[in-house]
């Protein structure tokens, strides 16, 4: 069952022993799947990878994938909807290229919640649990929930693990900022940093994503391998020393993890190639878009092919910057004010043109049958079109809106073309089949193959349940 974890005060007195004792001894994870009733569920272990498309913001399900034509203008908004792949289903005109693809998509139309702020409700939809402060912009914490990257790496055995990569996680274009401060989620929480997915930033802006991995001429791999020998003897040399183990710091715990890690990706090729986006062809690099989000979609399909279990791409670093900046760059789906200006001129034709890319490259690939593809943001935008005096802009917005707000899944089983769930006629409330974020934890870990109603322990030993909600059945056929 759940326990809350230590207080901040506590974990940082009991740190350097944790690091030290709990995480040499780790009791075993019990998340895996183990012949339990897990195995029969629809979708169960059909992905090797999720991707995890993160829209930071609050994206409104009425401008993408859940237009309401038929109403009032102060609700429908300044948009038209327009048909697609699917007779029946609709989405926003300024979606022509994902309009196409809605038969290798499901649209979830009534995902609802009750946080409405970005920091907290962030936090929710990157670790399936509310924040203790709910409605809040809280600072990341020791003491917080581990992100889902961070929860798999725990539970899944080494000997499942097909990535060609040292990692089991890597977050994408990150960390997303709130709208400057790093939100809460995004991290091992109260695993500790053993347990951190890779971060990558900017992959736009530079050839190779994770710097100075290239075989320099003065270092061969003999020299490199020569240098590690000596740092780890004399590690060990200190560390059977009383008194320096007695002083060995949580940070030098994180700094001994980083090592590990750098040494790993220098000593694999396939790191540094699955890093080097350079690598692919000009044409495929301009579909994707010349911008962060495009290439952190590209990135996230070299990783599925480079084996990586989990990729998180953070398709806007920040989640309103357009209220401090002209960059297009900066812009996030934060839309109080300007939001058909915003979304016409910046976000809806990237947002189409990186996301598309994505689901083709995949099923073109034969990729898309075992990667679960998703995409979501913290909460939608409200019903009615107003300015909001509070914030920038000299036309309506949108506030924010949890009650119900729309995503989309992908692959790995998930029926094609399907319209899941329903909201009311003004996109206000759930209708039908509603689902909550810890519904869309479990379908993810489901997906990977582990049992969602199982649990982990935490350097302590304590038991965590890794998800609070259950997998999405209805997203699949029997």
């Amino acid at each position: 069952m759940d326990q809350r974890p230590f207080t901040r005060r506590s974990w940082l007195q009991f740190g350097g022993l944790a690091s030290l004792l709990g995480l040499q001894s780790l009791a075993k994870a019990h998340g895996a799947a183990d012949g339990s009733d897990a195995a029969g569920r629809p979708g169960f272990g059909r992905a090797k990878s999720v991707i995890l498309v993160y829209t930071s913001g609050g994206q409104s399900q009425l401008e993408t994938w859940d237009p309401k034509p038929l109403a009032p203008r102060e609700i429908r908004g300044a948009f038209d909807s327009i048909p697609t792949a699917v007779p029946g289903t609709i989405i926003n005109e300024h979606l022509p290229r994902l309009a196409t693809l809605t038969d290798r998509l499901a649209i979830i139309r009534s995902v609802s919640h009750d946080d409405l702020d970005h920091g907290s409700a962030a936090y929710l939809a990157l670790t399936g649990r509310f924040h203790p402060i709910k409605t809040s912009n809280p600072p990341v914490s020791p003491d917080d929930f581990p992100t889902y990257g961070s929860v798999l790496r725990r539970v899944r055995p080494a000997s499942r693990h097909h990535s060609q990569l040292p990692y089991d996680a890597v977050h994408v274009n990150g960390p997303a900022l709130v709208p400057e401060l790093i939100g809460p989620g995004q991290d091992a929480g109260f695993l500790g940093r053993d347990f951190n997915p890779l971060l990558l930033g900017d992959v736009h802006s530079a050839p190779v994503a994770v710097p100075c991995l290239d075989q320099q001429a003065d270092l061969p791999a003999r020299r490199l391998a020569a240098r590690r020998g000596l740092r780890e003897t004399l590690q060990l040399s200190a560390e059977a020393t009383a008194e320096a183990s007695v002083k060995l710091s949580r940070t030098e715990r994180n700094l001994e993890t980083a090592y590990q890690q750098a040494y790993d990706l220098l000593a694999s090729p396939r790191s540094r190639q699955a890093f080097d986006l350079s690598l692919e062809p000009q044409a495929v690099r301009d579909r994707y878009g010349r911008h962060r989000a495009g290439q952190a979609c590209l990135m996230a399909r070299r990783l599925v092919e480079a084996g990586v279990p989990f990729i998180n791409v953070i398709w806007n670093h920040s989640n309103r910057g357009q209220d401090k900046s002209n960059d297009p760059e900066e812009f996030g789906w934060d839309t109080h004010n300007d939001i058909f200006e915003t979304m016409q001129g910046h976000l809806l034709p990237k947002f189409d043109q990186s996301f598309s890319a994505l689901l083709e490259d995949l099923d073109e690939r034969g990729l898309l049958d075992e990667t679960l593809v998703v995409c979501m943001g913290e909460f939608g935008r409200a019903p009615l079109v107003a300015r909001e005096k509070r914030f920038a802009g000299s036309t309506p917005g949108r506030k924010h809106w949890a009650s119900v707000y729309s995503m989309v899944m992908a692959g790995a089983g998930v029926v094609p073309g399907a319209i899941y769930g329903a909201s009311d006629n003004i996109g206000g409330q759930p209708q039908a089949n509603r689902v909550v974020p810890g519904d869309i934890a479990a379908t993810m870990f489901s997906a990977l193959g582990i049992d969602s109603q199982g649990h982990f322990d935490d350097a302590f030993g304590r038991p965590y349940a890794i998800c609070t909600g259950k997998p999405i059945d209805g997203l699949y056929r029997g």
